[in-house]
């Protein structure tokens, strides 16, 4: 069983969606080992957008994702990562086909809804940088 990291952003958070896409990802089958609602610090943000941390356009990002509480989860499932991503569609809300999550509900590049991990390393990381490892729990589903 694979696991990923989402973050319902704040534009989530602000059109009270989490109920609905949290819906969407247990519908599909996947089962929710972790959550929690946080404000991100600057520290985290600068951590978690390394990659893009000395990019002109960082700032606003800090901005955006701190702007508001967020929901951090932890979903658990076959090919988790890919079936999420897929769930979600293209980062780019407008090029998000009808029946993506960002289709539906995002309305640009930033106000896309949901961050999901991209990869097994980038989840362990993620999961790990959120939650420390007694609020990540065993799904009902891989006691089995």
């Amino acid at each position: 069983m694979e696991k990923t990291l989402i973050i319902l952003k704040p534009d989530c958070m602000e059109r009270r969606l989490c109920g609905t896409v949290l819906a969407r990802f247990e519908a599909a089958g996947f089962d929710i080992q972790a959550s929690k609602m946080t404000r991100l610090t600057s520290d985290q943000l600068r951590e978690h957008y390394a990659h893009v941390a000395d990019k002109p356009f960082y700032p606003e990002i800090e901005a955006f994702m701190s702007s508001r509480p967020v929901i951090v989860a932890v979903l658990v499932g076959e090919n988790v990562i890919s079936r999420v991503r897929e769930l979600l569609g293209p980062t780019n809300s407008k090029v998000a086909p009808k029946g993506t999550i960002r289709g539906d509900f995002g309305t640009e590049m930033m106000r896309n809804v949901c961050h999901a991990s991209d990869s097994p390393a980038a989840a362990d990381a993620e999961v790990r940088r959120f939650f420390r490892p007694d609020e990540v729990f065993a799904s009902e589903a891989s006691r089995v």
